[in-house]
């Protein structure tokens, strides 16, 4: 079995500031950190940091050649990769002093995505691989059609969500990962009501397994009428960015390496908590043996 990762590849420009700035302020930064990022290629460096096997399919421009060597340094594939000559995705992240986040994205090359290089790209692939997807890159919903056909197995994670979320061909999905307010928006209930909301999600993706994270509380799922919780570790918080990719690598990981949902959980869970305790997205990302 392959694992695909079709998303975003960014640059990350990390400004590190007293509060997230308002409409018409202008604050000075105390620091600036210029990493690899984009929640693709986040996640493909979790899956392959958790000794997995991956493939990174994406679009950059000249710019970006460096997060291709950073990947390939994690034992990712970037053969699928397409160059052109326009510019890399960028990503501008804020951090307060209370180690919250804003994101201000531009989507570059992850928007210039053509549905022929979709089909060339799916094509590499065969039944009962798994496809991993995320919000950040255009003609999303020919990419499930296409893996759909091709008989690949569709993780998805519908961050950013926006409305078009629902245009797509969810039902296509075998597995989600959510966020509180993401699931809450899919399943038009209270954010705060995460079991409510979960039970939601399960009842409306009914051949679909649901993964609800949600920071402090822990992480969800959801499949039919089975339940699974994990607890994050209580570690001091440094950078929040990345950690919900970190998660959805390991538990993939984890199922992989045949891990009951529980253990994949917990894995995942662990993951996600050493990964906030350190700075920046991608390098922040465990390694297996810290992990498992």
């Amino acid at each position: 079995m392959k694992i695909l990762v079709f998303g975003s590849i960014n640059i990350d420009l990390t400004f590190f500031v007293d509060h997230l700035v308002t409409p018409g302020e202008t604050i000075a930064s105390t620091g600036l950190l210029k990493s690899a990022g984009g929640k693709g290629a986040n996640q493909a460096a979790a899956l392959a940091k958790a000794g997995l096997p991956v493939y990174m399919a994406g679009k950059i421009g000249a710019d970006g050649e460096f997060l291709l060597t950073l990947l390939n340094s994690y034992g990712v594939n970037t053969d699928q990769v397409i160059r052109y000559e326009g510019a890399t995705g960028q990503a501008i992240i804020q951090i307060d002093k209370n180690r919250q986040n804003g994101i201000f994205l531009f989507g570059g090359g992850n928007r210039a995505v053509t549905a022929e290089e979709i089909h060339a790209v799916i094509e590499v692939f065969d039944r009962g691989d798994l496809i991993v997807l995320q919000n950040e890159i255009s003609h999303l919903g020919e990419i499930m059609k296409a893996a759909g056909r091709r008989g690949l197995r569709i993780c998805f994670n519908p961050s950013p969500y926006t409305q078009a979320v629902e245009e797509l061909p969810l039902d296509l999905v075998d597995l989600f990962f959510v966020n509180e307010i993401e699931g809450a928006a899919m399943a038009s209930a209270p954010a705060e009501a995460l079991p409510a909301v979960l039970d939601k999600l399960t009842g409306r993706f009914p051949r679909a397994e649901i993964i609800l994270t949600a920071g402090k509380e822990g992480a969800y799922y959801g499949s039919g009428k089975i339940r699974e919780q994990a607890a994050v570790l209580d570690v001091p918080v440094v950078d929040t960015v990345g950690a919900g990719d970190t998660f959805t690598g390991y538990f993939i990981a984890a199922r992989c390496k045949n891990l009951s949902v529980g253990d994949a959980m917990r894995a995942a869970s662990k993951a996600a908590s050493l990964a906030v305790s350190r700075k920046g997205a991608m390098e922040a990302i465990p390694l297996a043996g810290e992990v498992f």
